[in-house]
């Protein structure tokens, strides 16, 4: 029999019930802990959240699935097999991207058809292809075996977890672009490798050539859809939770995290009840968190640099859309200055980035017989938060120039076929899921504020307040959030035992 004293030590409470705040409830309660997950929302999930409506089903945010490991090791931890629970439909090609000037190119998880995609857009590029692969690989290797997901109490650890010649391999003092630029020089290949920078709050010119790992990551163990959409695997992950006898509890919005002391305290809940807890994991943003939680300490006197806001789309169209895909992504033609816009000067690109995902083309059940589930999102700069912004003709126009730059490259999406049109701005997204300014992907991945410069998931001023999610370790994504979950847990469960 536990003693009162370890028994209120084994009490956790955690605020939001995004996929980190599952996975650490998962892991924690795998470890003897009662948990009780509070959500303001009326479902689980966060950002990875679902809207039906009209007979279609969108996930409101993440549309593709990578690292798949990263879930079956989830199951695994709890004696269960993914598997059972979710079926995963390989998406090939995974993504196609599209340039002003009528240039694509395919990213595909079939070598033979990825090397021929490069051939095309730089002839002779194969060697290059097969030699960047490699050295990828490496940098996976060595990231997720030494350094993404273990948690790290000094500085000397972290340093010390990679020999020098790890750290020269991985690339960190170079950019993400001058690494890719060690293999290809077409334009057009090293546009959508470093597109994966923008998800990290900067651009391929200034992030941390690790960062060249991500692309890799996708190209070597492919793209995946859920059955049903992410939220299938939500839900998936919500039911485990319940299983092992996590109390969740929606609709449940928390006003202030109480502090006692120098430690927490419990909750203060918006209907004006209360909980005492001696353990909180906060899954809202952590600037948010700090900000608008905390009753009057540990906040933050800088906030983090942030990754940018988005404007999402909604549309359930009768009928195909004619030369749509599962996965496309539209460039601008000048990739470099775009970011500048977007990221540094704070403007709305002049030629706008945007993905467009039809994931009804791979899961025909997310729509009725014969429609298509259409997801738009739109990279917006930070700034526009702080302004005073008409934000539905602001969607208007978004929507007017996404329509046009579709129709150029003869996809045809037409308003007027959408039985259902639904938009959520970067204020709705701040709303909705407590994002700091309304940034989509969490704190960027600067030098400064990755591996152990990143946010700890231990607050350093209040005893028993932990975090979870992308703004703090490992990063943004569902698979690092997902793996931070474990590390909270892991954190939580040796200052306790």
């Amino acid at each position: 029999m536990y003693s009162e004293t370890v028994r209120e030590q084994s009490r956790v409470a955690i605020v939001g019930a995004g996929l980190g705040g599952l996975s650490a409830a998962i892991h924690l309660r795998i470890r003897g802990f009662e948990v009780t997950i509070y959500e303001a929302n009326d479902q689980v999930g966060g950002r990875a959240g679902q809207i039906s409506a009209g007979g279609f089903t969108f996930d409101t945010g993440p549309t593709l699935l990578n690292y798949p490991w990263v879930f079956e090791g989830l199951f695994k931890a709890a004696g269960r097999k993914l598997s059972d629970y979710v079926e995963l439909i390989p998406i090939d090609p995974s993504i196609r991207y599209y340039w002003p000037d009528g240039q694509t190119l395919a990213l595909s998880a079939s070598i033979t058809t990825l090397v021929k995609e490069f051939e095309r857009a730089e002839p002779g590029s194969g060697p290059g292809l097969f030699a960047f692969m490699a050295d990828a690989a490496e940098k996976y290797r060595l990231s997720f075996d030494s350094l993404v997901a273990r948690n790290f109490d000094h500085i000397w650890q972290w340093i010390g977890a990679a020999t020098p010649l790890q750290w020269m391999k991985l690339g960190v003092w170079r950019s993400f672009d001058r690494e890719l630029r060690r293999f290809f020089r077409a334009r057009h290949i090293l546009d959508a490798l470093g597109s994966y920078a923008m998800y990290l709050g900067g651009s391929p010119h200034q992030l941390p050539g690790i960062f060249a790992m991500l692309p890799y990551g996708e190209l070597a163990m492919g793209l995946w859809l859920p059955r049903g959409g992410i939220y299938g695997l939500i839900r998936a992950i919500e039911n485990l939770a319940r299983e092992l006898g996590v109390r969740i509890e929606t609709g449940r919005k928390v006003r202030e995290i109480r502090i006692h002391s120098g430690a927490v305290d419990g909750l203060e809940f918006t209907d004006a009840s209360e909980i005492r807890c001696p353990l909180i994991v906060s899954n809202v943003d952590v600037p948010t968190t700090q900000s608008t939680l905390l009753s009057g300490l540990s906040k933050s006197t800088r906030a983090p640099r942030m990754t940018p806001s988005v404007m999402t789309f909604y549309l359930g169209v009768r009928g195909k859309v004619a030369g749509g895909g599962h996965h496309m992504i539209f460039m601008p033609g000048d990739a470099e200055f775009g970011y500048r816009q977007l990221v540094r000067t704070g403007e709305i690109p002049r030629e706008l980035p945007f993905y467009v995902s039809i994931a009804s083309e791979s899961d025909a059940s997310l729509a009725p017989a014969g429609g298509s589930a259409v997801f738009i999102l739109i990279p917006l700069p930070l700034s526009l938060m702080s302004s005073r912004v008409d934000w539905q003709a602001l969607a208007s126009e978004l929507k007017c120039r996404v329509i046009e730059r579709l129709r150029t490259h003869g996809i045809k999406l037409d308003p007027s076929d959408a039985a259902v049109e639904l938009t959520l701005t970067p204020a709705d997204w701040a709303a909705r899921c407590g994002l700091f300014h309304g940034s989509a992907f969490g704190s960027a991945h600067t030098l400064f504020q990755m591996g152990y410069f990143r946010q700890p998931n231990r607050d350093r001023g209040v005893r028993g307040l932990y975090y979870v999610g992308a703004s703090t370790v490992p990063g943004t994504g569902l698979p690092m959030v997902t793996l931070g979950g474990r590390m909270t847990a892991e954190r939580i469960a040796a200052d306790v035992h």
